[in-house]
């Protein structure tokens, strides 16, 4: 029998299998693989199953093959960012269909939502939903689909994700799970029921803000044959270079983790006590809502933490440009850390009566805590809170 591998030793080795056969040349390190194209000896025999880089290519299948096995799934597609993924996923639908979404989702999945897919006649619902009971009461006829963020982006929502796929199961609903925040190394949504796992693989799965992609991954044979069509015809695949890049820092990927998580509770704990704080969102908290959740289907709470300021929203943008160590941008899930106002950045495409509806404050900071020396990052949040008059 053969033996099943750890999460780490997975990380670093699928994908990366040396080719040790006669005339492999034994690299440790997948190659990247440039060509556009691949030649054959025989007109209805493509070499190795190779015909053009957009329907595959070697370092992408690499990635996609370790990407699989991190979610305990069978298929894995890559792209070229994490909103290509979001759209190759929502071309399974048609015109007519619903889906359900959480309401604090991605500003950018909502953006993509609204103002492109509705256009081509999908309709979206998005709602407060914790459990599969939650969801029924919105379910219509014509629902095909299920949006889950868990947790959400950027209030870190709970939603317990082995209830919402069982209702979605039973009503024959597919059910989506985007895993950014949590990685495979804390959460395994297949595990929990879902049928499409995505990322954005630009954030954690990557680690080091220096590569934009996504990637669906599934069980079942019949949807990855429809998602693997749909990436070839629609071919916002990801390049080889970023399907390399993305692989090496999969490498670190529980090491990080690890790391993020440990350095955002020490953080976490830092301002719940600072007078200056209103409120925190970490679902490592036992006052967080879902923390009960969390502790159930993740293994780990994440490098994730958003918190309210008292004052205004020239008391968020001060705090923000105060900053001397962490870095004011957009994105997250990097070695460094990155602080953001989502409704001036990430989410500032979510009309201001849809981010009050959702609890989207303008004192809302978001941060991705990186790796640094957490008495560092204090020193950083300390000095820029101190600067607020409130």
């Amino acid at each position: 029998m053969k033996r099943k591998l750890h999460f780490t030793t997975n990380a670093i080795h699928i994908g990366n299998e040396p080719n040790v056969k006669e005339g492999g040349s034994g690299d440790v390190v997948v190659p990247i693989h440039l060509s556009t194209t691949f030649a054959r000896k025989k007109v209805n025999a493509p070499t190795s199953g190779l015909e053009y880089s957009r329907s595959g290519n070697p370092t992408r299948f690499a990635l996609e093959k370790n990407l699989a096995a991190l979610e305990n799934g069978k298929f894995a597609f890559a792209y070229a960012s994490g909103l290509a993924a979001i759209t190759n996923i929502l071309l399974l639908l048609q015109s007519g269909d619903h889906i359900i979404s959480i309401d604090d989702v991605y500003g950018g999945t909502r953006r993509l939502f609204t103002k492109v897919f509705e256009q081509f006649g999908l309709t979206f619902s998005f709602v407060d939903f914790v459990s599969g009971d939650d969801i029924k009461k919105h379910i219509r006829p014509n629902t095909k689909m299920i949006w889950i963020e868990s947790p959400t982006n950027p209030l870190l929502k709970i939603v317990d994700i082995a209830s919402a796929t069982k209702v979605a199961k039973k009503h024959k609903i597919l059910s989506v799970v985007d895993n950014t925040f949590a990685t495979p190394y804390f959460q395994k949504p297949l595990d929990l029921g879902a049928d499409l796992v995505v990322h954005s693989v630009t954030k954690y799965l990557g680690g080091h803000s220096d590569v934009v992609g996504g990637a669906v991954v599934v069980h079942d044979k019949e949807l990855a044959s429809r998602i693997g069509f749909l990436q070839n015809a629609a071919g916002a695949i990801l390049s080889p270079f970023d399907s390399y890049t993305t692989l090496k820092g999969i490498k670190t990927l529980s090491l990080r983790m690890q790391q993020h998580e440990k350095t955002t509770g020490t953080i976490v704990t830092f301002l719940a006590q600072h007078p200056k704080i209103k409120k925190i969102y970490y679902p490592g908290l036992v006052t967080h809502p879902g923390h009960k959740i969390a502790q159930k289907q993740m293994s780990g709470f994440g490098g994730m933490i958003s918190f309210e300021l008292k004052g205004d929203l020239q008391s968020g943008i001060k705090f923000l440009e105060s900053m001397k160590i962490i870095a004011i941008a957009e994105s997250l899930g990097a070695v460094e850390s990155l602080i953001e106002h989502p409704a001036s950045m990430t989410h500032a495409s979510v009309p201001k009566e849809e981010r009050e509806k959702i609890g989207l404050s303008d004192t809302l900071i978001r941060m991705s805590v990186g790796i640094e020396d957490v008495e560092d990052l204090i020193y950083d949040l300390s000095q820029a809170l101190d600067t607020l008059e409130v």
